[in-house]
């Protein structure tokens, strides 16, 4: 449940920095106000620092699954909830991909609409195929 928690905690960094309330440097307040464990708030400013920075890569990674949808058109939420989620689909491979997206699915149910879970749920596991595919191609 904490690494749960450590993900909520970067998605309100990303929200915040997205939105222009804050400078990233500003988020470690956020980090500090979730009083996690260090090696869950270590995990919380990665995945924050590394989303935030690959963000244009990760972007443009979501918006070629969007379907019909500009990226900028979603609810900074969303948008917020699948930058994170591609993050650790693409660079994060430790943690398997079913875990990732049901992490993302639980984000949205919490933070957006009813709807947002099923949308997020359909555009990450069209990433995580794409991702397998490559790293099939990869080895061969």
């Amino acid at each position: 449940m904490t690494r749960h928690l450590a993900r909520e905690t970067a998605l309100q960094m990303l929200f915040q920095v997205d939105l222009g309330q804050n400078e990233a440097g500003m988020t470690e307040l956020t980090v500090e106000e979730a009083g996690l464990a260090p090696v869950y708030s270590d995990f919380s400013r990665q995945l924050f620092r590394e989303a935030w920075q690959h963000k244009e890569e990760l972007d443009s990674l979501v918006s070629d699954y969007c379907c019909q949808w500009e990226l900028d058109r979603l609810a900074n939420v969303d948008r917020n909830i699948l930058r994170l989620a591609a993050y650790e689909l693409k660079y994060q491979r430790e943690t398997p991909a079913q875990v990732v997206i049901n992490e993302a699915i639980e984000l949205a149910k919490n933070f957006s609409t009813a709807e947002s879970g099923a949308f997020i749920n359909g555009i990450l596991d069209n990433i995580r195929k794409a991702q397998a595919l490559v790293e099939r191609n990869a080895e061969l």
